[in-house]
């Protein structure tokens, strides 16, 4: 049986830190969760306009690599790649995962989710993933990183609004991802 890292450490721990992102930082993005149920795809696959649900605002860390510009036939392009890191309880709160092909907006620029990384386990132990029953109590898979790079808005159909209006986009209604409630949903999140 551990000796740290037990309910109230873990919750002393996510307190601080939401109080922290939330509050002092204060860095928030827009996320679209893309509808693969309503993107419609031809026979090979590809879609011409893919669904999202309307964003939601979220705070975050954010970790930007420089802009890298390159030249070719069509013109100058500019890539960044960036990383967003988000506390993994408050994306359990409102039922969000990270999956590839999502949008993130941040500074009116729109960023494609290339991976998730989820590797920042506090005390070693995740109870997720725990053996032992003893050590279920103790320890906490803490935050998740996502991986994304600066994406065309010509390919997302989206239109970004100058003065802090985020741009709307194909609102589906009869969806249950990033609701406000859990109760009566399943949630991939294990409780």
């Amino acid at each position: 049986m551990a000796l740290f890292g037990g309910s109230r450490d873990i919750c002393l721990f996510n307190t601080i830190n939401k109080e922290l992102i939330n509050d002092i930082i204060q860095t928030e993005v827009g996320y679209y969760k893309f509808v693969l149920e309503k993107t419609v795809a031809n026979v090979y696959g590809e879609s011409e306009g893919k669904m999202y649900y309307e964003p939601v605002r979220i705070a975050c860390l954010i970790d930007r690599n420089d802009q890298e510009w390159s030249s070719d036939d069509f013109g100058m392009d500019v890539d960044q790649i960036v990383d967003f890191g988000f506390l993994k309880k408050q994306l359990k709160d409102i039922n969000l995962v990270p999956q590839v092909g999502d949008i993130l907006l941040f500074r009116n620029n729109f960023y494609e989710v290339d991976g998730t990384i989820e590797n920042q386990i506090l005390y070693g132990k995740d109870p997720d993933y725990a053996i032992s029953t003893g050590t279920t109590d103790f320890g906490n898979s803490h935050s998740i990183v996502v991986s994304t790079h600066m994406s065309k808005i010509e390919k997302l159909n989206l239109i970004p609004l100058r003065g802090g209006k985020y741009p709307t986009t194909t609102k589906i209604t009869d969806g249950t991802a990033n609701s406000q409630s859990t109760s009566g949903g399943s949630s991939i999140y294990n409780e």
